[in-house]
């Protein structure tokens, strides 16, 4: 069995001669050892004109002309020297071989994300969303983040239910705040406490958009030829809740007589049996005795969400809807 020894380029991962020093492909510079040119090549071994494999790394590459950014961007994507496996950053050990990462690598990611969150800043994490990059962070560093399909910082271009221009994150006193753009669809933080509703209010339970509205109107009882209009028995009703479909289209109207109804996907006064991110008692509309209405969530597995109306300012841990997009708020000391 024969094996040639030789260079892969960490650009293109082309295989080059031992010698070559610069990729035959691309013209990316092939250096190894100390070096003032900043390369990413590695040593690799080619068996019988198959594939190179990269079994070890060669021993602590040292690239002391780099600048201090460059330096961080290397230790935020460092190679085990033992294994050559990929150490996620933070980690003080590779967690296939168990080696350590040395003390200068993590001082170096300390200091990466050190600089990426200043003190009082936020970042926002992609919980869910509609493509395959759940868990992506978007550091608000800036004065203000536009989110939308098409314009802005932060863009989910293949979400059909967002605005091109649907919200804005920016700081106001010190604090983060987010401001609808006028979007067609909203956006909706989650309710971590009992929370004031008005008529025309829009909230998310499980799959299903609900709003609140005043009880129907009585209407004529007798027409002008003094002919009664027969119907069904009117019951008394306190207010309303409409489903709301897509399109904006009325679904399902659920007329309250009592002072509260509950939302759940189980014997409750609006059931969704079927949906199966509703939990069994998920959400419950109650009037206070002042007369006004407060939406307050169940202990849901999922969460209850309202549509804001207006700037509306964020904490640490704060969940919100823009489109299909779930994301999480989270601050820094």
């Amino acid at each position: 069995m024969e094996f040639e020894i030789g260079i892969a380029c960490g650009q293109c991962d082309t295989f080059n001669p031992m010698g070559t020093t610069v990729c035959s492909v691309c013209g990316r510079a092939l250096l190894l050892g100390n070096d003032e040119k900043d390369s990413d090549a590695t040593l690799a071994v080619a068996e019988n004109n198959e594939p190179h494999r990269e079994p070890r790394l060669p021993p602590a590459l040292d690239f002391p002309q780099l600048p201090e950014e460059k330096l961080m961007e290397h230790a935020r994507n460092y190679i085990c020297r033992e294994c050559s496996m990929a150490v996620p950053s933070g980690h003080k050990f590779c967690g296939t071989c168990g080696a350590a990462v040395p003390p200068e690598i993590v001082e170096l990611q300390t200091k990466y994300f050190g600089t990426l969150q200043e003190p009082g800043k936020a970042r926002l994490i992609l919980v869910r969303g509609d493509s395959e990059v759940d868990g992506l962070s978007y550091v608000l560093q800036g004065t203000e983040h536009i989110a939308g399909r098409e314009e802005g910082q932060i863009l989910f271009p293949e979400d059909i239910w967002l605005s091109p221009r649907h919200a804005n994150f920016l700081y106001q006193g010190g604090k983060l705040v987010v401001m609808d753009e006028n979007s067609v669809n909203g956006v909706f933080l989650r309710v971590s406490e009992p929370t004031n509703l008005n008529y025309s209010d829009q909230f998310l339970c499980g799959e299903h958009l609900f709003r609140l509205e005043p009880p129907p109107d009585v209407g004529a009882e007798v027409g002008p030829d003094q002919t009664h209009f027969y119907a069904s028995p009117r019951k008394p009703t306190r207010f309303r809740v409409t489903e709301i479909l897509k399109g904006g289209a009325p679904g399902a109207v659920f007329c309250i007589s009592g002072n509260s109804a509950q939302i759940g996907r189980e014997e409750c006064e609006i059931s969704y049996p079927k949906d199966i991110y509703m939990s069994g008692t998920h959400a419950k509309i109650e009037i206070t005795p002042d007369g006004s209405f407060r939406l307050i969530d169940s202990g849901s597995r999922n969460g209850t969400y309202v549509r804001i109306k207006r700037p509306q300012p964020l904490r640490h841990g704060d969940y919100l809807f823009l489109g299909k997009q779930l994301l999480r708020i989270e601050m820094t000391a």
